[in-house]
């Protein structure tokens, strides 16, 4: 999958892209045919990097509603050609999740639209998820004659049958089914006992019960220069097994592998000592971390994050330290990210600093921001303000947005009647209720609207609504 292109935040195509609830705010006020566009563009061409953490489907199916706009570029976008040549869930998810809400406002066009695409379509299994939560008992078994037809009636359609009954979110029409067609019958009776018959015949080697033996079935078999998650996978599996087998005698063993064993062996030997919080731990990491082999030092680095406690937090001090010249190392990234993480009060400048920094080198990228945007908040630093309302109206990330919007609802003083009353439109629920909870409710004339609609619409998650009554009780109340 390509990365997806972001247009710049400030146009309509940007805000809607990422999300944002000004996106929503400046499509209602602008060309309608602009707009349905943009909205159409955003659905058909996934703007997600990250599908399973961001959120989009209904912030797009509210707009569809609002803009009265018609299903015709979906249509295309599901029975293109493309479509019999790319099976991916990527190209064609959030269209079908878009349809579902859509069908579930009582949309009958995008209900239409999902049962022509169980008969044809590629990701014809998602599309039935949908019908499962809003399609009637009757057209559901319609539908059955032409899924089934998928499937050959040989020992491989069979198979693939039961994969697919086993691996539908939504089970509800499989047992619809399963009572008019014996062969869904037997699929779904048949679905459990295969994956039991797996798990039971899983087989693998495993390792000798000493210290010697679980370090060396550490690097068994060997690992290849660039196998980096491998290294740490076995490393890790190894370091729960020398948990139980290490000795008080074998501890020079141990150290002797943290200092300069075998990749695998030395990984396990670092995570063992950690876990154990041995003394010499924080400077074996150290050492590892000015390792020549690549797949060490990304290890080391990874631990920097699981160190916990007063001398952990002292060690993480002295490797940020930008007097050391620490602070633009990747040992010093990987502690202040701790800091970020486990932090004190103090910690606070120094976590704003790198925040700065990595925004400064990175842009509104990278794995390591969100921890650091997650410490700032914790922190309560009120100097990374500025920074937050740049990560909150740049990042192409909805849940990374949403981070930023809960660090700023701590440290900005004027969250309640700015950025939270964007919030109230946001495509991510968290950041919904977080604005839900914290928006003033005078003085903006399309809070209270926002929250009674909130609190209508039957398609919102239970939090939201949760916190949007409390906050419509609570005035009532007060009036």
């Amino acid at each position: 999958m390509f990365e997806p292109v972001i247009a710049p935040s400030a146009s309509l195509l940007g805000l809607l892209q990422r999300g944002r609830g000004d996106g929503q705010l400046h499509a209602l006020a602008a060309d309608r045919t602009e707009a349905i566009a943009a909205l159409e563009h955003c659905v058909t061409s996934d703007p997600r990097a990250d599908w399973q953490l961001e959120n989009r489907s209904l912030y797009y199916a509210r707009l569809y509603m609002e803009l009265e706009a018609p299903l015709s570029g979906l249509e295309l976008h599901l029975h293109a050609p493309e479509d019999a040549l790319d099976d991916s869930e990527s190209r064609t998810g959030l269209t079908l999740a878009v349809l579902g809400h859509l069908a579930g406002y009582g949309r009958r066009d995008a209900l239409d639209l999902l049962r022509g695409y169980v008969l044809s379509g590629s990701n014809w299994a998602w599309a039935l998820d949908e019908l499962a939560l809003r399609d009637d008992d009757q057209a559901l078994l319609s539908l059955a004659p032409a899924v089934l037809a998928r499937f050959p009636a040989d020992e491989e359609g069979e198979a693939e049958l039961r994969a697919a009954v086993r691996a539908a979110y939504e089970p509800r029409p499989w047992h619809l089914w399963a009572a008019h067609h014996p062969r869904v019958a037997a699929a779904t009776e048949q679905s459990p006992f295969d994956l039991w018959q797996r798990q039971l015949n899983r087989a693998g080697v495993t390792p000798g019960w000493s210290t010697v033996d679980v370090l060396a079935w550490a690097d068994t078999p060997a690992h290849q220069p660039g196998d980096t998650r491998g290294v740490a996978r076995r490393g890790a599996a190894a370091a729960r097994c020398l948990a139980a087998v290490v000795r008080p005698e074998d501890r020079p063993i141990v150290l002797d592998a943290a200092r300069a064993g075998a990749p695998g062996g030395r990984v396990a030997a670092l995570r063992y000592l950690l876990d154990q919080q041995d003394e010499e731990t924080a400077g074996l990491i150290e050492l590892a971390a000015a390792d020549v082999d690549h797949r060490i030092v990304a290890a080391a680095l990874d631990l920097v994050g699981r160190m916990r406690g007063p001398a952990a937090l002292a060690h993480a001090r002295r490797w940020a330290d930008p007097a050391t010249g620490g602070a633009d190392s990747a040992l010093g990234e990987a502690a202040v990210l701790l800091l970020a993480d486990a932090g004190e009060p103090g910690d606070g400048p120094r976590v704003v600093a790198a925040l700065r920094r990595w925004i400064s080198v990175h842009g509104v990228t990278g794995a390591g921001l969100g921890t650091l945007v997650d410490g700032v908040g914790r922190l309560a630093a009120a100097g990374a303000v500025s920074a937050l309302r740049h990560v909150y109206g740049e990042a192409a990330s909805s849940e990374l947005r949403g981070r930023a919007a809960q660090a700023l609802a701590r440290v900005d003083g004027y969250f309640a009647r700015g950025i939270a009353v964007e919030c109230l439109w946001d495509c991510e629920e968290t950041t919904r209720e977080l604005a839900a909870r914290h928006v003033a409710t005078t003085g903006d004339v399309r809070v209270l609207e926002r929250l009674r609609r909130l609190a209508a619409d039957p398609a919102e998650e239970a939090e939201v609504h949760a916190a949007v009554r409390g906050r419509l009780t609570a005035r009532d109340k007060a009036a």
